[in-house]
C-alpha cells in the first residue's frame, strides 16, 4: 500500500513483487493430490538445538535487485534487518529492536528501544537511526512501504531511547507495517555514506539482524555470516549462502540430490516428488497468498462486473486446485485470505464476516444469464496478461479461457516477457490493448487493509492499481473508518461491512488460496515455513535437528 504520488519505476517493482511472484516452474504436469487439511499447517519447524558450519538456499524468485527491506521483496532481506517489532511464524506481532511500540492516544505513537542493539559492526542502534530509516520508508519511493506512512505528521526522538510518531489521524494499521520491513531499522551513518548505493550487491547495508551481509556476486550467489552478538542470541547455522535458481525443474532437481538445503514457495508440481524424497520433506504452512485476475482499464467488458461474475461462475474451484496447487491451497471466497487476521484480537469477527460470504459455486446456466443481461458484444475477444515462464499463471489463463467458452464468450491469452509485463503496472497504454491481468499476490504484514485499498479505493487515496475505476463513496468511507477506528472490534466490524458490498464486485476474481510451501533437508529443522517468513528472521533458529 503506498501513497498515490509515485514514480513509475518504484510502481513497476512493487507491482511485479506484491503481485506477481513470479517465477519459472517448469515441472512435470501434477497428478490428482489430496488437498492439505488446513487445520494441519505449519508455521514453524522446532527449534535447531545443534550447530552447523553452512547451509545453501535457493531463491525461487531469482536474484535481489536490493537488500533493502521494501525495495524488493526477497528471504535474504529478513534475516539481515531487524525490525522495531516482529512478525511471528502465526501472523502475531511480537517485540523486535522495541520492547514496546504501541499508541499512547489515537495520534501518538511510541517507540520504546531495547537496550544494546548493536549494528553488526559493533554500534548502538540509536533513535537517530530509527528516525533516518522510518523517514526513508516515509519519503522513498523505491520503498514499497510508502503507504503505511501516509497519515504521519511528524517522526521525532522523545529520548536517548524513545521515539516518537505523531499522526494526523489514528491508523490502525501502522503498528502491524512496522513489524515488517516498514520498520526495518537501517545504519544512517552507512546509509548516507552509501547512498544509491545502499542495498545494492556494490554498495551493501548495515543493520542489526541475526546475519551479517558478507558477499554478494551478481549472477552468483549472496553469503550471510551468524552475527555472534545478535542481541536475541546467536544463530546456529554459521553460513547461509543463498543460491539463485528461479527455473522450477533445475530447483526441484537441486532440492532432491541434495545441492541446495533448502527453499520455499517450491513448485506445486513437484508434491509428488518432495513428499517421497529421502533427501528431505516438505513442509505446508499457512499463507495469504492468492492467485486471481482482475480487470486492466475502466472501458470494456473486462470493467464490467457482471462479466467478472460471470468467469468466477464458470470456473471449478475444486478442479483448479488440483490443476494449478496439486491439492496445495484451498478455495477462498475473497481476495484478503483468512490467515490475514488470524492474530488480530477480532479474529472472529472477520471470521464471521468472511464465512458470510458467498462461496465460489459452478453454475454454467446462471453465468451465461449474467452475460447475456451484461449488454457487452460477446463477439469482442477479452485478452488476459500473463507472465512468461510462470507455469501456474499459464495454466491459470487456460482455465479461464475454457471457462469463458462455456458461457459465450472468448478469451486470449497474452503472455509478457519481464519488460512487457513489467509495462503493465507502470503505464496505462500498456494496458489498453488487455482486459485482465492474472497474478499472485499476498500480503507479507499481519492485518486486512493493506492489500484492498489498492484495488478499492480512489487513485488520490492510495487505490494504484483500481484501474477500473471502482468506485462507491461508502465502500471508501467504511474502509477510511476502519482504517482510523483506535478500537480493534470496531475496525473490524467496519471493515466487514464494506467487505459485504465490495466483494461480490470482484475487483479481483479469487481462485485460489495457496499454502506457503517449503522444502528443507532432513538435517534441518527451525525454519519459520508460514508466509511470515517473508518479514521475520526466519532462520534465527535453524539449524541441525
Amino acid at each position: 500500500m503506498r501513497k498515490p504520488a509515485i514514480t513509475a519505476v518504484a510502481l513497476a517493482g512493487a507491482a511485479l513483487l506484491l503481485l506477481t511472484g513470479c517465477t519459472d516452474r517448469d515441472t512435470a504436469s501434477p497428478t490428482a493430490s489430496a488437498t492439505v487439511d488446513p487445520t494441519q499447517l505449519v508455521a514453524s519447524l522446532p527449534d535447531a538445538t545443534t550447530e552447523v558450519d553452512q547451509v545453501t538456499w535457493a531463491l525461487v524468485e531469482g536474484e535481489p535487485r536490493s537488500l533493502i527491506p521494501g525495495a524488493d521483496y526477497n528471504f535474504v532481506a529478513p534475516n539481515l534487518c531487524d525490525s522495531l517489532l516482529r512478525v511471528e511464524p502465526d501472523f502475531s506481532i511480537g517485540e523486535g529492536i522495541a520492547t514496546k511500540a504501541d499508541w499512547t492516544d489515537p495520534v501518538t505513537f511510541v517507540i520504546d528501544l531495547r537496550d544494546g542493539v548493536m549494528f553488526w559492526d559493533g554500534t548502538p542502534v540509536t533513535p537517530d537511526d530509527v528516525i533516518y530509516s522510518l523517514e526513508r520508508h516515509r519519503n522513498d519511493v523505491t520503498d514499497s512501504y510508502y503507504g503505511a506512512f501516509v497519515l504521519v505528521a511528524s517522526i521525532e526522538a522523545t529520548s536517548d531511547s524513545q521515539v516518537t510518531v505523531r499522526f494526523n489521524a489514528p491508523d490502525s494499521d501502522f503498528r502491524n507495517a512496522i513489524a515488517s520491513g516498514a520498520g526495518a531499522v537501517l545504519s544512517k551513518a552507512y546509509g548516507e555514506t552509501a547512498g544509491d548505493a545502499l542495498g545494492t550487491s556494490g554498495g551493501g547495508l548495515l543493520c542489526a539482524g541475526p546475519y551479517k551481509l558478507d558477499s554478494w556476486t551478481p549472477g552468483g550467489e549472496i553469503v550471510t555470516v551468524a552475527n555472534e552478538d545478535y542481541w536475541d542470541g546467536a544463530p546456529l547455522v554459521k553460513t547461509l549462502t543463498y543460491k539463485f535458481i528461479p527455473d522450477g525443474t533445475t530447483l526441484t532437481n537441486a532440492l532432491l540430490e541434495g545441492e541446495v538445503d533448502g527453499a520455499f514457495t517450491v513448485p506445486p508440481a513437484s508434491r509428488s516428488a518432495f513428499e517421497t524424497s529421502d533427501a528431505g520433506r516438505l513442509v505446508v504452512g499457512p499463507s495469504t497468498a492468492s492467485l486471481s485476475f482482475g480487470p486492466t482499464k475502466s472501458t470494456g467488458a473486462g470493467a464490467n462486473p457482471m462479466i467478472r461474475q460471470a468467469l468466477s461462475m464458470a470456473i471449478d474451484r475444486d478442479q483448479y486446485l488440483q490443476t494449478v496447487l496439486n491439492g496445495l491451497g484451498q478455495v477462498q471466497s475473497t481476495f484478503v485470505a483468512p490467515f490475514s487476521w488470524s492474530g488480530s484480537p477480532a479474529a472472529d469477527t472477520y471470521q464471521a464476516g468472511y464465512d458470510a460470504l458467498a462461496t465460489p459455486t459452478v453454475d454454467i446456466d446462471a453465468a451465461k444469464k449474467l452475460v447475456e443481461e451484461s449488454g457487452e458484444d460477446t463477439s469482442v475477444p477479452l485478452r488476459i496478461a500473463i507472465p512468461a515462464g510462470s507455469k501456474e499463471l499459464s495454466q491459470t489463463a487456460a482455465i479461464i479461457q475454457s471457462a469463458a467458452e462455456q458461457i459465450g464468450l472468448t478469451v486470449e491469452i497474452d503472455e509478457r516477457q519481464a519488460a512487457d509485463f513489467a509495462a503493465i503496472f507502470l503505464d496505462p497504454a500498456a494496458r489498453e490493448t488487455i482486459d485482465f491481468v492474472a497474478t499472485t499476490g499476498y500480503t507479507e504484514t499481519p492485518g486486512v487493509l493493506a492489500y484492498p485499498q489498492l484495488f478499492l479505493l480512489p487513485a488520490e487515496l492510495g487505490g494504484i492499481f483500481n484501474w477500473s475505476g471502482y468506485s462507491n463513496d461508502e465502500v471508501t468511507a467504511l474502509l477510511q473508518q476502519s482504517r482510523t477506528s483506535t478500537d480493534a472490534q470496531a475496525a473490524a466490524e467496519t471493515y466487514v461491512s464494506a467487505q459485504e458490498i465490495f466483494a461480490p464486485d470482484m475487483l479481483q476474481v479469487t481462485l485460489a488460496g495457496s499454502y506457503h510451501t517449503t522444502f528443507l533437508s532432513n538435517d534441518l529443522t527451525g525454519a519459520v515455513t508460514s508466509v511470515a517468513a517473508y518479514s521475520s528472521p526466519w532462520a534465527l533458529h535453524l539449524g541441525g535437528s
